[in-house]
């Protein structure tokens, strides 16, 4: 399979890397990046450990089998125009946050959602560290099955990377989004590891954000309840104990972080969410007082 990561920081990097054991791939990202990888191909180290050569690019080739987005949630539309020039079968969205399907959908061809559990960190360019093997989970972004999702499952499972084929997309998405919305603001916010998360004062915050999560997940007519959102949320701390969330990166490098699709999605609704909003309200503060948003 012929395929494109549009946004090859960490994670793209990563599934980008071990689809090139098996695949023909194109890394799209920053000219630093794209540089290192050209003269001295990707370096995955940690848990994995490999050299591997896909092409790299700053710019989007004019066809592809698959594109797979994995671009801040802020940036899917310029994801959107830089591949509206791309002949692709369809788009596979491994993002955080909400939304992004609905906006990838303004491209004319198949668009899929997707969820991954892959740890790493994108510490060099021209290089990638994986923090923890995981999952790829992908399928329609509505209830249901697709002969292209079966296909890039088959594709993903070539190339050794864990990946479920699943029909109930939007569940899924919205426990991801409880478990994001548990874990990412509030590390960030205290400056603390996932762990940290698993004993008080912090864990009632993120247990809170995750049942906001599953009420409004409800509204919104997917069956989520607040004891799966709350399972979910703290098998992750468990699993990543030792991990920084990508927010708490973010707010290390003094990044605009990606608030407004995780924690700002829930508190946008009908349903009362007092810790979403106050956790979205205190982020989007801090971002605007470091001009890192408009």
């Amino acid at each position: 399979m012929d395929v494109v990561v549009f946004g090859a920081g960490s994670l793209g990097s990563l599934l980008g890397g071990l689809l090139a054991r098996e695949h023909a791939v194109t890394l799209v990202g920053r000219e630093e990046h794209v540089r290192a990888v050209r003269e001295d191909g990707l370096r995955i180290t940690g848990e994995i450990d490999d050299v591997v050569r896909p092409q790299a690019s700053t710019t989007v080739p004019d066809a592809t089998d698959l594109a797979i987005v994995t671009v801040k949630a802020y940036d899917t539309p310029a994801a959107v125009e830089a591949l509206s020039g791309c002949d692709c079968d369809g788009v596979l969205s491994l993002q955080n946050g909400m939304g992004n399907e609905e906006r990838l959908a303004a491209l004319d061809t198949d668009i899929l959602a997707g969820t991954a559990t892959y740890g790493a960190i994108q510490a060099e360019p021209g290089g990638v560290r994986c923090t923890g093997r995981g999952e790829v989970v992908l399928g329609p972004p509505d209830d249901g099955q697709s002969a292209l999702a079966d296909r890039i499952g088959d594709a993903f499972r070539e190339a050794g990377i864990e990946t479920t084929v699943a029909a109930d997309m939007p569940r899924r998405l919205w426990e991801k989004l409880a478990v994001n919305a548990g874990i990412n603001a509030t590390t960030a916010l205290a400056r603390v590891p996932n762990g940290a998360l698993a004993d008080p004062p912090l864990a009632e915050v993120a247990r809170r954000a995750a049942r906001e999560t599953a009420r409004v997940a409800r509204e919104r007519g997917v069956d989520l309840s607040e004891d799966d959102a709350i399972a979910a949320l703290e098998s992750v701390v468990e699993a990543t104990a030792d991990n920084e969330s990508s927010m708490y990166r973010d707010v290390q490098a003094g990044r605009r972080t990606e608030v407004d699709a995780i924690n700002g999605y829930v508190a946008d609704s009908d349903v009362d969410t007092p810790v979403n909003d106050m956790l979205a309200a205190l982020l989007g503060g801090w971002e605007r007082e470091r001009n890192l948003r408009d």
